[in-house]
């Protein structure tokens, strides 16, 4: 992921033995400490320490409403101050040292904090749960990520814009059920791409916009008999608005499921590139040719080229959908409010986040450094039959009813087929059609006669490349503000 924070520690970091006087943060309650098999089945400290720069954010917030609200001291707060720009910087270089007893990133960070602040340190829990901690946590990981993903598809949606400039008045094939439908130009199918592309940036924003509520200060479930200030917390994390209902701003995890249906919806986008560069790269296409540092070789056959990023690309999907809806299906039964089952929305997301993040990454080095074969392309689009449409327009202006025009000129491709003559010959010998209609068959024209707006000529296609331009330079100002 594009992260200015530090990495997190290794699996190395955590150490096999813990300390004689650790304690769960809940040992109180209970006479004999958690079993080996309770620990190891229900840890999350292994992907959730991930969140340790988010963890350390949301608890500098709560430890300055604390001292605002004057539940601790100005020493106090200093104290845990200094303790946790420690945390960070052991974590940072990697010193922090988890012990078995860490069940989670929030465990770790005030054992910790406490080992160093002393008494103040265990006063950094005021008022808080584990249950508000994490989904605070979770909202400002995905805001800060969400935002890094929609910078890598504004790098892919640039070099799509670059790659159709480029293109010019090149052309191919159309298709439809995989079929050669009506020929447009090469740079309108790859802008086809950008505006998918750009539904998925826009359904970011979206999903952020939703999130951006602090549940900071729900405490458990019901909130806190303490003066504590949420909204105090939430203008301090950056957050629009504060919850509304505790019970619902621990329980809701509507936001990670949007995401997780935000990444799945792009990286299907992203398969549908990965399809087109699979055939178009074959033989039997033959329309591109990869670059070497973005293709892979055979371990068995020496002459093969593999598009092995599209494929992935396409594989991955399967992938994402996969976390989007075992993620629903743990949503579905659950009660109000937390229950320990959302433990399981953060492997699902981070995994989506990291490979969605890979495909971009991959995918807009292969699609820079493509090689397209215009002339290939162009053959493939100049078969006389893919002007069967112009002529039946052809016919339409002469005053043909359409279903008339598309009947003749069905008739005439079937026996250019069956009979083997070329269509030129029989659209000339057609008393509707004749000479006059010699020219819509020539190599090019009736990708040129595409001139609606939206459409695959030479005209709507220079007006919407202004259009993605626009587009992209206002989502690039966005990202910065």
């Amino acid at each position: 992921m594009t992260d200015d924070r530090p990495e997190q520690p290794s699996e190395s970091s955590v150490t096999d033995a813990a300390p004689a006087d650790a304690q769960t943060l809940w040992h109180g309650r209970f006479a004999d400490g958690p079993s080996d098999a309770l620990l190891a089945f229900s840890v999350s400290l292994d992907f959730d320490r991930r969140l340790a720069a988010d963890d350390l954010d949301g608890s500098r917030a709560h430890v300055a409403m604390l001292a605002e609200v004057g539940l601790i001291n100005g020493d106090e707060r200093a104290a845990i101050v200094d303790a946790l720009a420690t945390v960070e910087e052991e974590i940072a270089t990697g010193e922090f040292v988890f012990v078995p007893t860490d069940e989670d990133i929030h465990t770790a960070v005030e054992r910790r904090v406490a080992e160093i602040a002393g008494p103040a340190g265990a006063k950094l829990h005021t008022g808080r749960s584990r249950n508000d901690q994490i989904t605070t946590d979770l909202r400002l990981f995905i805001r800060r990520e969400g935002r890094a993903q929609i910078r890598r598809l504004l790098d892919l949606q640039a070099v799509l814009v670059q790659r159709a400039q480029e293109a010019g008045d090149a052309y191919l094939p159309g298709y439809t059920h995989l079929q050669r439908a009506q020929p447009v130009l090469l740079a309108h199918h790859l802008l086809a791409h950008f505006w998918a592309l750009s539904r998925d940036v826009s359904r970011w924003w979206d999903a952020l916009e939703r999130l951006d509520v602090s549940p900071l200060g729900a405490g458990a479930l019901a909130g806190s008999s303490l003066p504590l200030d949420p909204d105090l917390t939430a203008k301090a994390l950056g957050f629009q608005f504060r919850f509304a209902n505790s019970l619902d701003a621990v329980g809701d995890r509507d936001y990670v499921a949007e995401c997780l249906f935000v990444l799945a919806l792009s990286q299907v986008h992203l398969s549908r590139i990965g399809e087109e560069i699979t055939l178009w790269a074959s033989d039997e296409f033959g329309f591109v040719h990869l670059a070497d540092a973005f293709s892979t070789g055979s371990s068995m056959m020496p002459q093969k080229k593999n598009p092995d990023i599209a494929e992935l690309a396409r594989g991955k999907a399967g992938r994402l959908i996969g976390n989007l809806t075992g993620f629903l299906a743990t949503l579905k039964g659950l009660p109000l409010a937390y229950n320990r089952d959302l433990q399981e929305d953060k492997e699902p997301l981070f995994d989506a986040m990291d490979q969605h993040a890979r495909t971009l990454d991959a995918l807009t080095g292969l699609l820079a450094t493509i090689e397209f074969d215009v002339e290939r392309m162009q053959a493939a689009a100049d078969g006389a039959a893919v002007a069967a449409t112009d002529l039946a327009e052809h016919l339409v202006v002469e005053g043909v009813p359409f279903r008339d025009a598309h009947a003749i000129v069905g008739k005439l491709v079937r026996q250019s087929i069956e009979r083997g003559i070329p269509l030129s010959e029989l659209v000339e010998t057609e008393p509707t059609l004749g000479r006059d209609a010699l020219p819509l068959l020539e190599p090019g024209a009736a990708v040129r006669r595409r001139t609606t707006p939206g459409g695959g000529g030479p005209g709507p296609v220079a007006v919407q490349l202004v259009a993605a331009q626009a587009k992209l330079a206002d989502e690039r100002a966005r990202l910065v503000d």
